[in-house]
């Protein structure tokens, strides 16, 4: 049995398969991630079509009988070259695709995942180095509350008490503790700052970033604790994080 199946997708990576062909790996609305096969060489125009980070209406060929896809066309709507034209937003848009593909698309919100995966894309495509970082952050932060795996920043999870102050994200507990229950955990510090941006961020667009600034001290604190939960969750840290 065969059939011609439409997606709203993503481009998250593509590798050589064959002299000419090539193997793309999307991430769709409607299946989460779907790998289909590019026929033809350097100069095809569908070739060219599928790139890392484009983004549009992908139209499958899928033989289930011998379950293989086969990309018939691809209708770009958003291009992004500006993810080639500076080393932090390529590596940025590299670590989300690898961030993607390694939790499953987000754990069956695939409209959702897709979503978000193309706003912090679109925020990178215009980013600055040091703004690039903060999308991604923002991009890893609200990717643990898609997959609802996110510890309540409003308050201590012990005592209940809501967060005036600096707190401490406790690995062990997976949660955010007051200064008084923190006593005697081993943790992250958050301070002030860092708490009150991770708060600001869960509702903003990436897009709109540049209207919380942030001191690279907080930055710092942020980046750890995000880094720890998402660690924890996947149990390792991705090498692509590393940049």
């Amino acid at each position: 049995m065969t059939r011609n199946v439409t997606y709203s997708a993503l481009v998250l990576r593509v590798r050589p398969a064959g002299e000419s062909n090539r193997e793309a790996f999307f991430l769709t609305a409607e299946s989460g991630i779907i790998k289909a096969t590019v026929f033809g060489g350097p100069k095809s125009k569908l070739r060219s079509y599928v790139s890392p980070f484009h983004q549009g209406t992908l139209w499958v060929y899928h033989d289930t009988v011998k379950d293989f896809m086969k990309t018939t066309d691809f209708d770009v709507t958003q291009w992004r070259p500006g993810l080639r034209e500076l080393y932090e937003r390529s590596m940025a848009a590299a670590a989300v695709a690898d961030t993607i593909t390694a939790t499953h698309a987000g754990g069956g919100q695939w409209a959702a995942a897709l979503d978000h995966a193309g706003r912090t894309l679109d925020a990178l495509d215009s980013a600055d180095a040091p703004m690039a970082l903060r999308v991604f952050y923002h991009f890893l932060w609200n990717w643990i509350d898609l997959i609802g795996e996110k510890p309540s920043l409003r308050g201590c999870s012990l005592c209940g008490s809501p967060f005036d102050g600096a707190v401490l994200y406790a690995p062990v507990e997976g949660a955010f503790l007051c200064p008084s229950c923190g006593e005697g955990h081993h943790g992250l510090p958050l301070g002030t700052g860092a708490r009150k941006w991770l708060a600001a961020v869960e509702n903003l667009p990436p897009a709109a970033l540049n209207r919380w600034l942030l001191d690279t001290g907080s930055l710092a604190q942020a980046r750890s604790v995000i880094m720890t939960l998402m660690a924890g969750l996947l149990g390792r840290k991705l090498e692509s994080w590393n940049w």
